[in-house]
């Protein structure tokens, strides 16, 4: 499993790099194809069978809309983002109002899919957001790099350490100690990055920074396996041999991405 971690890794690396210095057209369709792929991994472990199909007319909205908020994202209009949110919203409600008489749990399934449109597309709207900024090659390098650093410190850690359970009921396997791994990692890749690219950020602001990013990857990790365990399924899918599926990959990085944005704009002012 280490090994197939480590090959998926580094056979997909340089493509990444390659996409994230080109930045443009190029890189929001990447972004597109990776939203849809990471959707379609939510909604199928979120409507499954015989209760709800993961490609009925809810998830059919959520991929639309979700491609259409990256595209908004790309032409750097967050107020087009925030409507196609509403209108997301209007269009459920129209079919939950149609559906309802025959399906009352129907309001169920549409708070599902209004919460992977916000938590999948939407959040990685700002990745888009981040890379057409000031620097933002070098943001976006940063950000994965450090939040890739706190996933391999927290795995390592908690293997070799891990005596002490984080959240048994969510996740079994992860420990207080490999949390702690994680935010070190966080804090000392963030650092080198840091001295290396952006020496002109302040140390008090950054600190927390990296400190912020590890916190809230580490929920995001957690919200994810939330869905798996109360689903039944181990990973959210097969795509990445030795890492399951994409929203096993970026589960961390949905919710380190708008804390981000939010510090680099208004905390670090860059």
């Amino acid at each position: 499993m280490h090994l197939k971690r480590w090959i998926t890794g580094l056979t997909a690396l340089p493509l990444l790099i390659f996409l994230i210095y080109s930045g443009g057209t190029m890189f929001a369709v990447f972004i597109a194809i990776v939203s849809l792929l990471t959707q379609w991994e939510y909604f199928r472990i979120l409507f499954r069978p015989p209760e709800s199909d993961w490609y009925g007319p809810l998830p059919v909205i959520g991929f639309v809309t979700g491609t259409a908020i990256i595209w908004a994202a790309y032409i750097f209009t967050l107020d087009i983002v925030c409507i196609l949110l509403a209108f997301n919203v209007i269009a459920c409600a129209l079919y939950s109002i149609v559906r309802f008489k025959n399906d009352p749990a129907i309001l169920e399934k549409v708070n599902r899919q209004i919460q992977g449109v916000i938590y999948v597309p939407f959040f990685l709207s700002f990745v888009i957001f981040l890379r057409n900024g000031t620097d933002g090659m070098l943001w976006i390098f940063f950000l994965i790099g450090t939040i890739f650093a706190g996933d391999i410190g927290a795995f390592y850690a908690g293997t070799h350490f891990g005596k002490h359970k984080l959240c048994p009921s969510v996740s079994p396997g992860k420990t207080i100690e490999g949390s702690i791994g994680g935010l070190t990692a966080n804090v000392l890749i963030g650092s080198l990055i840091k001295l290396a690219f952006l020496p002109r950020l302040d140390w008090g602001p950054s600190i927390l920074f990296f400190l912020s990013i590890g916190i809230v990857g580490q929920i995001g990790d957690l919200f994810e396996s939330q869905f798996k365990r109360a689903a039944g399924v181990k990973d959210s899918g097969v795509i990445l041999p030795g890492h399951g599926g994409f929203l096993d990959r970026i589960d961390a990085l949905l919710f380190a991405l708008p804390v981000a944005y939010f510090f680099k704009k208004f905390i670090l002012w860059v």
